[in-house]
Parts: structure tokens; sequence; C-alpha cells
């Protein structure tokens, strides 16, 4: 398989298959392809694979996409302004993500649910106490919203990252939220209540545009279009 992701705002990865040869995605995620791909429902790991996809909100089935018969094209366009970013996964290269990123993979690589160990750093510091993680052996697209800044923490190396902006970081990483301190700053510093902070050793990626402060930037007009 090889791939190039097209387009700035609004990009789109562009695969070609060999024949034979597999890309897996959730339902809904396929733009275009050629006419030789075939398509197949799978449950990709499982009645427990399954139920952990329900339980979490997403698809509960993933779509198996394979070129039949010679050479395929498939593609997979991202859903909201942002970049597309490709991931190696592979033994001690498991990713985490945050929930709806993934786009599509390799077939050799293993979608599954990811939750925090403790519910307090979900409810609180806005990474989603449930979020998707990646394991196998193969490469992985997921969406980051707005552009994606990467970071490799040394050993106990942190970073302070504000509500909704961890898009991705590597299993070695971990991940705690932090109270911000001081009354003023906590109910005048219009930042949040809470920090999530990163730690290190591991990559980590950053997005520079998470969907929910679009939405809240965007909630005022919607709401003044009802009056």
């Amino acid at each position: 398989m090889n791939y190039r992701i097209e387009g700035d705002t609004l990009p789109v990865v562009i695969m070609n298959l060999e024949a034979g040869e597999s890309i897996i995605t959730e339902g809904g995620g396929m733009s275009w392809m050629s006419p030789n791909m075939l398509m197949e429902t799978t449950t990709n790991g499982g009645i427990g694979k399954v139920l952990g996809r329900a339980f979490s909100g997403e698809n509960a089935f993933q779509n198996r996409y394979s070129a039949q018969g010679g050479d395929g094209m498939i593609a997979f366009a991202s859903s909201f302004p942002g970049s597309v970013n490709a991931l190696e996964i592979g033994p001690g290269k498991s990713m985490i993500v945050q929930k709806k990123a993934f786009l599509a993979a390799e077939e050799g690589v293993e979608l599954s649910v990811y939750m925090q160990k403790k519910l307090g750093k979900g409810l609180f510091g806005g990474e989603g106490f449930i979020m998707q993680k990646l394991t196998g052996q193969g490469t992985a697209f997921i969406e980051i919203d707005g552009y994606g800044v990467e970071y490799n923490l040394a050993p106990g190396q942190e970073m302070i990252v504000d509500t909704g902006y961890l898009a991705a970081m590597e299993e070695t990483c971990t991940m705690d939220i932090v109270k911000v301190e001081g009354m003023k700053n906590m109910f005048l510093g219009g930042e949040g209540l809470f920090n999530t902070v990163v730690r290190g050793p591991g990559k980590i990626i950053l997005q520079t545009m998470p969907i929910a402060n679009v939405a809240a930037l965007l909630q005022p007009f919607f709401a003044d279009g009802k009056k």
C-alpha cells in the first residue's frame, strides 16, 4: 500500500492498494474508490470488540475494503477542517487517540476502546473518559482538529495542555488532570478549572482547533437565529 495526503484545510488520504491488500475503516468513512474495491462488513475482533465499540458510542462494526483482480484505489476525506496524520503502529508503538479521530488503517492495525483509569480524568480533563487505542502492525490515519503539532517528551518531561488540545499520545505516555491554582485564576482567568498534564516518555500530538471550541464559538450565532 502506498498513499498520499492532499488538501490543506479539508484534506483527503488517497491510497493505492495492490491486489489482495485491504484497508479497514468505520462505517461511512469511504469517500470514493475504484470499481474493483470489494467492501465487507466485519466485527474485526469478535463480539467483545463489537460491544466495546458500541459502549463507547463508536460504530459497532467496521468495513474492510479489498482490492480484487488487480491494483485498487480508495480515498478517505476528513470530516472537519484540519489535517490527516499517518501513524506507524507496531510493537511498542501503540497510540492513544481522541474519540472519533480514527479514519482508516491497514488491516494489521487493530482499533479498540481505551478507558481512562480514573473517571475524574475524563470528566474534568476534557479529553474524554473514553478514547481510542491503535495497536498491531501497519499504518493508521487519524483526523486532527486544525493543525497537528508533535512533541517527543523525554522520560518524566511534562506538557501542560488546555482542554481538548490533546489529539494523540504514545501508550508510553501518562495523562493526569490538575486543578488550576488560585481562586482568581480559576474563575477570572478564562482558561477553565482544569488542565491536562501529559508526561513522557513518548510522542504526543497537539491540535490547534478542537472541535468543541469551534462549536462553543458558533453557539451564540445559532442562538440568535432562533429568536
